[in-house]
């Protein structure tokens, strides 16, 4: 049976020489006015790898094959019918003619029981909107610029010997233009000096009512909460990619209310700025969440407030807002 209340939080993340979520040139993604953020989608796929790490299943995440055609042999991806007909063993799914299994499949997986799903196969068109629902995160660092770093690659590049060999002909030094031909090349890693993101989300318990009423999910229970809120508090951490080493969770705040009570978008409420350095030479961080009159008045409707953070790097300054529990975000441990 679902839970009885709503959810509404900040999640955030520290980025530190590392790049949370590049646009297509290779650059952190910015707005049209040069703000910093994350798309939701750079937030959810270090959560769905480390489910899927766990071993649970995972439907929306890229996964490959081999394909043989005409005795040549490419790495691609993998279908949606394809990665639904692996993960739960079905022959063929053109041939799956109930769409009660097919919703019990998909409610079934973990990031669809989240994040919801569109299901357009042959025969099958199903949308679920998900319980939960992530914002963009944007950066609240004012002094975020982006590195540009050069990267010398153990291996040359032929072509690009073979365009230097021709520079070389022409050239009157051409013993060091043919020596540069021999080099290895070079390549960019583009990363921010230091940027912060928060991200806006809610969990709506209610959304998956109508499919509860058909029998094919149990709706969005405490037990899915749970393991939303830890992974969410964890898995930028554990997600140590190439880019993404230097990106950790710092911050989340969980408000949980009524089910028929409604907060604004929370991240509003957020501001951060560096505070100082300490006698140990330590930089901290101030994280001030600017909505006591908010919470304070509506404490009603608010069931509990809890706020994770690294007390070790960040300071909170909550402003007068009652009844909220601290705890370690790397312990878990409650701070008093």
């Amino acid at each position: 049976m679902g839970m009885k209340k709503r959810v509404y939080g900040v999640l955030g993340i520290s980025s530190i020489m590392a790049n949370w979520n590049a646009d297509f040139s290779g650059f952190p993604k910015t707005t049209s006015d040069g703000t910093t953020f994350g798309s939701d989608k750079a937030f959810k796929y270090p959560m769905k790898k480390m489910w899927e790490n766990q071993g649970k299943k995972v439907l929306y995440i890229k996964s490959m094959k081999l394909s043989d055609k005409k005795g040549e042999v490419t790495l691609i991806p993998k279908t949606l019918k394809e990665r639904y007909e692996q993960i739960y063993g079905v022959q063929d799914l053109k041939k799956c003619k109930d769409s009660k299994e097919i919703l019990k499949n998909l409610f079934s997986a973990i990031d669809v029981k989240n994040f919801g799903a569109t299901f357009a196969e042959e025969g099958s068109n199903i949308s679920i909107t998900g319980a939960v629902q992530i914002g963009q995160g944007f950066n609240k660092y004012k002094d975020t610029t982006p590195e540009e770093q050069s990267i010398l690659s153990p291996f040359r590049d032929p072509k690009d010997v073979q365009k230097n060999e021709k520079k070389a002909k022409k050239s009157q030094d051409g013993e060091k233009q043919e020596e540069e031909a021999k080099n290895s090349t070079l390549g960019t890693k583009i990363v921010s000096n230091e940027a912060h993101y928060f991200y806006p989300f809610t969990i709506n318990s209610l959304a998956y009512k109508e499919f509860e009423e058909l029998g094919v999910t149990d709706g969005y229970t405490e037990e899915d909460y749970e393991i939303f809120k830890q992974t969410a508090i964890t898995a930028a951490t554990s997600f140590a990619t190439n880019s993404k080493v230097g990106c950790e969770n710092e911050f989340a705040l969980f408000v949980e209310t009524e089910e028929d009570f409604y907060l604004p978008t929370l991240s509003e409420y957020i501001e951060f700025e560096k505070d100082g350095v300490t006698e140990n030479g330590i930089t901290y961080n101030m994280i001030q969440i600017n909505a006591p009159q908010l919470f304070n008045e509506s404490k009603e409707w608010i069931k509990c407030i809890e706020i994770y953070y690294n007390p070790y790097t960040t300071k909170i300054r909550d402003q007068g807002v009652e009844n909220i529990k601290y705890y370690n975000i790397i312990t878990k441990k409650e701070v008093l």
